[in-house]
């Protein structure tokens, strides 16, 4: 008697363990969802600004670093550390201005590339595609039709819990329509950066004014 109820003891607790591995096993082996487009503009809309240091590499090889700051919607400053060249959107307009040859190229935010980014409402559906989806990360592929000429810019971000909708911007690729690519790379990025002290505006030096 003593050795059935041994065994019956036994059974039972090889089922109990059994039972408790097989319930511990999703958790270990965790799937993650699918990103999708709707997820992306999620976390677009919920960065409503941040900073970080960038390094750029262009395509004729040279890389440059600096300090970005972003407001959503429509404002952006990239700050060259050694170049004498500024990159900024005031909201409406964005400028690139060269110091060193005193000029100014200006575009509308909205039909530029970095609309993407900047936009109150991201509304990805008609323009990007996610292009890869992995543990590590999801980048998304965005190409305007109806503006060719601004050619392709790939987004991406990396899965973080603390950055809004679960992906923080990592950085991005820009190939143009003759087939110029230029890369930035994000590091150091902080969400709900203060924009105290930032100006979104320019020294005009044409003029030796701002803008």
């Amino acid at each position: 008697m003593a050795r059935e109820a041994a065994a019956r003891y036994g059974g039972g607790m090889k089922k109990l363990v059994l039972s408790a591995l097989l319930l511990a096993a999703p958790a270990n082996a965790t799937s993650l969802a699918p990103i999708t487009l709707a997820d992306v503009a999620v976390s677009l809309k919920g960065t409503t600004s941040l900073s970080a240091d960038f390094t750029q590499a262009g395509a004729d090889g040279r890389v440059l670093a600096g300090k970005l700051w972003l407001a959503r919607p429509g404002k952006v400053r990239f700050q060259y550390n050694t170049a004498k060249m500024l990159l900024v959107a005031n909201g409406r307009t964005l400028s690139f201005i060269d110091y060193e040859v005193r000029q100014v190229s200006q575009w509308p935010v909205r039909r530029t590339p970095l609309q993407i980014l900047l936009a109150a409402e991201p509304d990805l559906a008609p323009i990007a595609r996610i292009t890869a989806d992995t543990p590590d990360g999801v980048e998304v592929a965005a190409r305007d039709p109806k503006r060719p000429e601004f050619g392709t810019l790939s987004i991406r971000f990396v899965r973080a819990a603390g950055a809004p909708g679960g992906l923080a911007l990592s950085g991005w690729t820009a190939l143009d329509a003759q087939g110029g690519r230029s890369e930035v790379r994000l590091t150091n990025v902080r969400y709900g950066a203060s924009m105290a002290g930032v100006s979104f505006g320019f020294a005009d030096p044409r003029r030796d004014g701002p803008r």
